[in-house]
Order: C-alpha cells, then sequence, then structure tokens
C-alpha cells in the first residue's frame, strides 16, 4: 500500500492523532469520529477533481474531491516566521518568498524575488512550513520561479512530515520513498497529492530534481486541514455572522443565486442584461433601487463593476454577497441600508468576463495560476480595451492656441474605435453602451492580486513607464480611494505584509493609477473623460482567486468598505437644470465648477451631480440656445449633497437672428453631436458582428449535429 507514515516517537498529543487515522480513515470525507477538520468546504477549487498522473503530477480533472483547503501561503495567513529552508542564495530569495503565485520586482537581486531559491544544488535542500497545529497533510502545488531574467524550477522532489521538526519521515510509494512530478516550466501551478492524507505538524518539500539549466528555485501552496484537539472544548466564532452563499459559482449557480435574490426581494430588485460574452454567455446586473427599473429624478446612480479579469474572482462574489446582504438587512429594516436603496440606484455588475472565469473556476483556484482567465476568449485584456481618450485630450491642449478651449469630458469615441474591424471586445462593447444608457456617477472596479486603491488617470501622458498623472478631480479621487482603503480592514492594518514587491503603505494605500504602472485605454479614464461618472480601481487582496473557505473574512474584510463606498454618491451637489418656461428639464447642459478642468453634463431629465470636497463654489449652466446662468454652491461636511438648481432662460429666435446677420458666432456643441454620431456607429457595427457570430454558432451546431448523426449511424 501507498502511505505516508510518522514515527510513533511523536508528543503524547500527536500520537493520539496518529493512530486515530488508519490508512482506511485517511480519506478527508471519511475522517473518524474523534477528528475534526476546520474548515471543511467541498470545492472543486485547489484542482478537487484532477486526476492525479504517475508520481503524483496533476494536470487534468480528478475524480476525488479534496476538502482540504491551502494553508494560506499565497494568501499570506501563514506567517513568514513559520516557512524556513536548508539555504538560500539570498535575502530576497529566502523562504518567505516561497509562496505560490508570488511576483517579483522588475530587477533581479532586491529584497522581493519571485520565489525561494537555494544556496546549493543538491539533494539536501528543503522548504518547511509550520502549520503550528496538527494538520491533515493532503496535497502540495508547486510553481517555478517568478521572474523576467531567469528560468528556475523544480522538476521531482520528496515530501517528508514530522511532529516535531528534527525526526522526519518521507512519503512513501510502497517501500520506495515517493517522488513527486514537479513543475516543466516557472508559471504552471502542478498538484502533487499524498498518496494517504496524513496528520502531521511540519511539512517539507525536498527538490530532487531542477531544469537543467536553472537552480533550485519553487514557490509553493499546502493543502491540508487541521486536526482539532479533542480537550479543546472551545468554540470558534464563525469568520462571518452575516448567513451568506460562500462559496465560488459558476456562471449557471451564479444566475441560480441572483435569480433567489430576486425573488425574496421582488420589491427593490431587478435583473437584466446588457448584452453577450463572446461565447454568448449573459452579462448579469443585478439593480437596487425601491422603484427598479427605472431613473427618478435627482437620485444618482451607482455601480460596482467586477470580473473583469475573469482569474481575479474575490471580486465576483463580494458582489454576490452584498446582492444577498442588502436584500436580508432591507427586509430586517437595517436603516443604513434601507437609506441606501431608497435613496441610491445601485447597479452590482459580477461578472464582466464570464468566458475568462469559466476558464479559471474550471482550473480551481489553486491550479489557475496568476494569468488563466485574464483574458477573455478572444485574448483580449478588457482592461487594456477600452478608447485611449487620454491622449486625444493631452494632444488636442498641446496643439491648440487656448488649452483651456480643449473639452475636457464626454470626449467622443475615435473613428477608427467604430469600425467592424477594430480590435474591441464584445464584453467591452457592452459595457460602453451601458455607459450611455444610465447617468452613473460614482463606480469602482473590483480587481485582485494587490492590496491598494487606485485612482485615474490611469494612462500616463506619452505612455510613460511610471508617472503621476493627476485629474482635475484629483483632491476628491484621493479621498474616494481613501474611504475604501481606510475601512477595509486589511488594508487598514499597518502590520500588514506585503503582497509581492510594493509597499503601498507608503502611500496610505492608495496610488495614482499612472504612477504605479501606465494602463492605456482603461475602464476608469474611459468613463471619466466620456461620461459624468468617478471611477477607482479596487485591488481587493493578495490572492486572486481566493480559496472558497477564505470567502467570510473576505467577506468582512470588505463589507464597510463597500458600504461606505457607496454612501460617497451622495456628496458634493446636485440639481435640475430647468428652462425658466417650460419647467422641463435641459439634457445635456454643461455644468462648470469654477477652478476645476473637468465638467458634467445633465441627464435626459436635466437632473445632475457633481461631487465635490467641501468647500464654496462657483458654479456656471450652460446649455445650446440657452444664456449661461452662475450661482454659488456651499458643500458642507454633512454626507449629503447640497441642492444647487438652475433655470436657463432661452435665447430668443430673433437675437440669434441679429448675433448671425451681424457676423457673429452661435455657440454650437458640436462635440456633442460627434459623440453622439460615434456612438450610433460603434452601435451598429455591434450588431453587425453580433449577428457574423450568431450565425457562424449556428453553423457550427449543425455541423456538430451532423457529426453525432453520422456516429450514431
Amino acid at each position: 500500500m501507498e502511505k505516508c507514515s510518522l514515527m510513533l516517537t511523536a508528543p503524547p498529543l500527536v500520537v493520539l492523532l496518529l493512530t486515530a487515522l488508519t490508512p482506511g480513515d485517511a480519506d478527508p470525507q471519511r475522517l473518524p469520529s474523534n477528528l475534526t477538520t476546520s474548515p471543511t468546504p467541498k470545492t472543486a477549487e485547489a484542482a478537487a477533481g484532477a486526476r492525479p498522473a504517475a508520481g503524483g503530477r496533476t494536470e487534468q480533472k480528478q475524480e476525488q474531491h479534496l476538502d482540504c483547503p491551502p494553508l494560506g501561503l499565497e494568501s499570506l495567513r501563514v506567517d513568514d516566521s513559520q516557512i524556513r529552508a536548508s539555504s538560500s542564495q539570498r535575502s530576497g530569495l529566502g523562504p518567505h518568498r516561497g509562496r505560490l503565485n508570488i511576483q517579483s520586482g522588475i530587477e533581479d537581486g532586491d529584497l522581493y524575488d519571485g520565489a525561494w531559491c537555494a544556496e546549493f544544488k543538491d539533494r539536501q535542500q528543503w522548504l518547511e512550513v509550520d502549520a503550528v497545529h496538527p494538520t491533515l497533510f493532503t496535497g502540495v502545488i508547486l510553481q517555478g520561479r517568478n521572474s523576467i531574467w531567469s528560468w528556475d524550477w523544480v522538476e521531482t522532489y520528496k515530501v517528508q512530515l514530522s511532529n516535531d521538526s528534527e525526526r522526519w519521515q518521507t512519503c512513501m510509494n510502497g517501500t520506495t520513498e515517493m517522488i513527486f512530478q514537479g513543475n516543466r516550466d516557472p508559471e504552471t501551478s502542478v498538484l502533487g497529492l499524498l498518496p494517504v492524507p496524513t496528520v502531521a505538524r511540519y511539512i517539507r518539500i525536498n527538490p530532487q530534481s531542477w531544469f537543467s539549466n536553472g537552480t533550485i528555485c519553487l514557490r509553493a501552496e499546502v493543502l491540508g486541514c487541521r486536526v482539532q484537539d479533542p480537550a479543546d472544548r472551545f468554540e470558534h466564532d464563525p469568520l462571518s455572522k452575516d448567513d451568506l452563499d460562500f462559496r465560488h459559482h459558476s456562471y449557471m449557480e451564479m444566475r441560480k443565486l441572483m435569480k433567489s435574490v430576486r425573488e425574496e426581494c421582488p420589491n427593490i430588485t431587478r435583473i437584466y442584461t446588457i448584452g453577450r460574452s463572446y461565447m454568448g454567455l449573459k452579462l448579469y446586473v443585478m439593480e437596487f433601487s425601491d422603484n427598479p427599473g427605472k431613473h427618478e429624478l435627482g437620485e444618482p446612480e451607482f455601480r460596482y463593476v467586477a470580473g473583469m479579469h475573469g482569474n481575479e474572482a474575490l471580486g465576483r462574489e463580494l458582489l454576490l454577497n452584498l446582492m444577498q446582504f442588502l436584500c436580508k438587512e432591507f427586509l430586517k429594516g437595517n436603516q443604513r441600508v434601507v437609506r441606501l436603496v431608497t435613496e441610491t440606484r445601485i447597479h452590482l455588475f459580477p461578472s464582466m468576463n464570464p468566458d475568462g472565469y469559466e476558464a479559471a473556476y474550471e482550473k480551481g483556484s489553486e491550479l489557475a495560476g496568476w494569468a488563466d482567465g485574464r483574458y477573455n476568449f478572444e485574448g483580449i485584456d478588457l482592461n487594456h480595451n477600452f478608447p485611449d481618450l487620454n491622449n486625444i485630450m493631452w494632444d488636442a491642449q498641446e496643439k491648440a492656441a487656448d488649452a483651456s478651449k480643449v473639452p475636457n469630458h464626454y470626449i467622443p469615441i475615435p473613428e477608427y474605435y467604430t469600425q467592424e474591424d477594430a480590435t474591441v471586445a464584445p464584453e467591452t462593447r457592452a459595457v460602453i453602451n451601458w455607459m450611455q444608457e444610465i447617468p452613473f456617477v460614482l463606480s469602482a472596479n473590483l480587481h485582485g492580486g494587490e492590496l491598494v486603491v487606485t485612482y485615474p488617470f490611469d494612462c500616463t501622458r506619452d505612455w510613460a513607464p511610471q508617472e503621476n498623472t493627476p485629474t482635475a478631480d484629483d483632491t476628491f479621487f484621493r479621498w474616494l480611494a481613501s474611504v475604501y482603503a481606510s475601512t477595509h480592514l486589511v488594508l487598514s492594518n499597518p502590520d500588514r505584509r506585503v503582497c509581492h514587491y510594493e509597499d503601498f503603505q507608503t502611500h496610505n494605500n492608495i496610488i495614482n493609477g499612472g504612477a504605479w504602472h501606465t494602463v492605456p485605454g482603461s475602464m476608469n479614464d474611459f468613463s471619466y473623460l466620456h461620461t459624468n461618472c468617478l471611477e477607482v480601481t479596487v485591488e481587493l487582496s493578495c490572492d486572486k482567486f481566493p480559496h472558497a473557505s477564505e470567502l467570510p473574512t473576505e467577506w468582512e474584510n470588505n463589507k464597510e468598505s463597500l458600504l461606505v463606498y457607496m454612501e460617497q454618491v451622495h456628496r458634493g451637489i446636485k440639481g435640475v437644470v430647468r428652462d425658466k418656461v417650460s419647467k422641463q428639464g435641459i439634457a445635456d447642459a454643461i455644468i462648470k465648477v469654477q477652478g476645476h478642468d473637468h465638467d458634467v453634463r445633465s441627464a435626459a431629465d436635466g437632473d445632475f451631480w457633481r461631487l465635490l470636497n467641501p468647500g464654496e463654489y462657483k458654479v456656471v449652466v450652460w446649455a445650446k440656445d440657452y444664456f449661461p446662468s452662475m450661482r454659488r454652491c456651499r458643500v458642507g461636511m454633512e454626507p449629503h449633497p447640497t441642492v444647487c438648481d438652475f433655470t436657463l432662460t432661452k435665447i430668443p429666435a430673433q437675437r440669434l437672428k441679429e448675433i448671425q446677420a451681424k457676423g457673429g458666432r452661435i455657440p454650437q456643441d458640436q462635440q456633442l453631436r460627434v459623440r453622439a454620431l460615434r456612438l450610433r456607429k460603434l452601435r451598429a457595427s455591434t450588431k453587425a458582428i453580433n449577428r457574423r457570430r450568431e450565425k457562424q454558432q449556428q453553423l457550427e451546431t449543425r455541423r456538430a449535429s451532423r457529426t453525432r448523426g453520422s456516429v450514431k449511424n
């Protein structure tokens, strides 16, 4: 029988646990009654369902379910002090860097390299993890070194277990020591399952061979269930007191959950779609409002977007949690939630890239790696796929005699972007169209893989790799970012560990997007320059795709931040621009705040919102064929907007004729006309592309049907 056996000279407590675990009881689904695990989520992540090939290498689906979650090397739940090694090349390649998916800095040789690397190239090297408590170990996941300069990985290794970190037993394959198959490249995550899950406190990874042109370097995660001491009668508090569905949801499961929320709260929710992914999956949005399906005069529109990168799964689950939470708390009469729902129209878009998510979900949280599922089905990074309006504006300002006359908002989409052969993803087209239909005021784009909140501009001038590139609303963007960061339980912890190689605490956990790294074509910048909506990016967690067991904790880390950020939509000024005679609202009126080189426009009903920090502002409103109007508006410290309504007087037709007769120029809103024209072209090309794709899919379905029929015959 294949087994991993431990010496029975271990400390008494562990001996009791070890002797209680017979080979027949080793399956984590069938633990003996005197052993318990915490937590024990059933999950397809961590490569549950992957079939181990000879030697423990795992690449395809397995039938066995792995109940035991990762110890937390990737998520940083395992502290640096719990990781040791036989040797290290230098401090930047120390054992604390041997964490799954950890990313290196641009330069090798600094303190933040992309793996643990042994000093010596022999078979006596090891990486050791102290689980602190007796743990049922079930497997190890390995990666090579993350580096743009070096190629290093471990090809085979042994696993050793101990109760005291002094006496070790190697996992056996019958009468010989088990050799686990490791990596064949630096980035692919490879799972090695222990032949029999075994209880111990310490585990070692002992490399046996490595890439011939490299050295011993690895990143790892360890799978295991904590074994509770039978003498410990203490009942542990749940990770979250909210009764929510904490697990990773497939596309079909997401639809089912959203439907259940809709059925539980039919009077305040609505589910709608904004388009389809390349593979035809619908892009679902959940709306919360006391009057769902309708824009109410003076009520701001808010959105959360998640899943732009399909493998960054935490944002998706947080929004599904938020849907459940808002519904349940509204029914309970939670006044904070009731106020949010009745005074704000909230749109939750959990999965912008469902095709990418399904690819990552299929592999599982620990085996999806750093990039699997990031891009859409066509290989497009959606966060670089929006029109680069920044450089259009900056180029125009450089060429203009008076840069202040260059439009700073509602910038039209460029002509090339509207063509059928433009590289524009269907998901991006759907979101751009969505932005036109709803007058959003505030948004956040939820990502993962780091802990920081970034704000526009994301794109730097001349595409410099890193350069602080502030907007005209820099102070308010910094406020928005600080609101989320300061209320996030991990971001606000001064003792937290750096995720990869950048210490954002030196920036108070917020940073200008361009100062971090340039992102041309980002959704944040497009939202700011093409619409009225201010948007930040929230990097939620070091782990892009945390294990399901981490989700309750991540919800608690983000819950207050998600709520307080939504409440910021009620800051600044709001009002309605009306015609003096008819009292009807005036659409597309320009609202200009003196001293702020960024304007906004009124919505279809004439209402507008201008997010501002406390202070007194001179506001001028102008609309085509109307005399401008000016008034002073004071924004206080209170968490609600100042109402500043405007009434405009139409310029008499006779006066317009007199101006023209004298050769004068009548102000025209040419920019608005061009913007509307380009949007119509974009929608037309989108429809043409969708028709072609549908026909192609129908042809492929017919061919597949004929093939199946011929096989049967």
